[in-house]
């Protein structure tokens, strides 16, 4: 049983944690201070919900949280106890534990680092989609010499700009052909594991006091995740409510109602396809899908052009079709090739 206040939650939580750690795979009850009633789930799902929305407040210094990919990822300049991090840790594994869904945004890799799978540089690709690419042009480069790049990254540290060499005396060392496999390497590495390599191992620790095992080796990490975060839920309803109408267009037009039909008759996965298409990102925000603020704005009389979106602003680009068959035809057709079309 743990006994909380709302007011000093993070703190209740380590101390409590750390008397009864013997207990921690044990059900969890949870009793904030000062209330009545039996925690029969409510409660303990209740304080699940609170200690996470602390805990990966950005303002509290543990996550740094990126507006580009939409995940949280482990803050290398944190000056936060490893206990802390452990707490994270050992909330993921009671979560698991207890069956209860946790609202984490973090990238696959984090569940890899958790069956110890050595990430790679397609694992950057979730967390940060520009720098992936970037690395990713890179090796595909002939004349790599010119960009005068060298075996050392730069980060920012409170507002200093620092610099770590990634091989002894890298500052000197220049990247060319043959060496970039090895550079693009050791870059990844920096980003995905020494530059989080504290903040990490006490996370997993704490992860581990839980479920560690002979059983963990059975899931895949897939799987790790989907017990975490359980079936991400799309509330599109929300999204309707949220969305506003520009160039002509108002909620009542012909349009916009025959758009949502077809959104309400659309496949999970075909309305992951849509969020993608339309936002660059087939994750809900932290938010949620109501505060996205998507615009859907007319774009010209009926024609045989596909939409077309604007993804660094949620705008969703639709021709006046004739008919709700039409727009569904070429919606359909530009959702299912948005990896080419229209993105913007």
């Amino acid at each position: 049983i743990l006994q909380v206040r709302r007011t000093s939650l993070v703190q209740d939580s380590l101390h409590q944690l750390s008397l009864h750690h013997y207990e921690l795979k044990k059900p969890l009850m949870v009793i904030f201070e000062g209330e009545s009633g039996v925690d029969q789930g409510g409660v303990t799902k209740e304080f699940f919900q609170l200690l996470v929305r602390d805990l990966f407040n950005v303002g509290y210094g543990m996550f740094t949280y990126s507006e580009e990919s939409r995940y949280f990822w482990f803050n290398s300049n944190s000056m936060e106890t490893d206990l802390e991090f452990q707490l994270v840790g050992i909330i993921l594994g009671l979560a698991i534990y207890n069956g209860v869904i946790l609202d984490v945004h973090f990238p696959l890799v984090v569940y890899k680092k958790l069956l110890g799978i050595d990430p790679r540089l397609q694992d950057l690709r979730d967390l940060q989609p520009q720098v992936y690419r970037s690395l990713n042009s890179l090796l595909s480069m002939e004349e790599i010499e010119s960009m005068d790049l060298y075996f050392e990254v730069s980060y920012d540290c409170f507002g200093e700009i620092k610099t770590h060499e990634l091989i002894p005396n890298g500052s000197s060392v220049q990247v060319t052909g043959e060496n970039k496999q090895r550079y693009v390497d050791l870059y990844v590495n920096y980003l995905l594991e020494t530059s989080i390599a504290t903040q990490f191992s006490a996370f997993k620790r704490g992860f581990l006091q839980v479920c560690g095992g002979p059983a963990l080796r059975l899931f895949q990490y897939e799987e790790l995740e989907l017990l975490i975060c359980g079936l991400r839920h799309y509330d599109f309803d929300a999204l309707e409510r949220g969305t506003t109408y520009k160039g002509g267009y108002t909620k009542d037009s012909n349009v916009i109602q025959w758009f949502w039909n077809l959104v309400k008759e659309m496949s999970v996965e075909e309305k992951k396809q849509l969020l993608f298409f339309t936002t660059g990102n087939d994750r809900a925000p932290v938010g949620g899908l109501g505060s996205l603020k998507l615009i859907i704005q007319r774009n010209g009389d009926d024609t045989e052009r596909l939409p077309t979106a604007h993804t660094c602003f949620n705008i969703l680009l639709l021709p006046e079709y004739s008919s709700q068959e039409k727009l569904a035809d070429r919606l359909k057709l530009a959702i299912s090739n948005s990896t080419g079309f229209g993105l913007q």
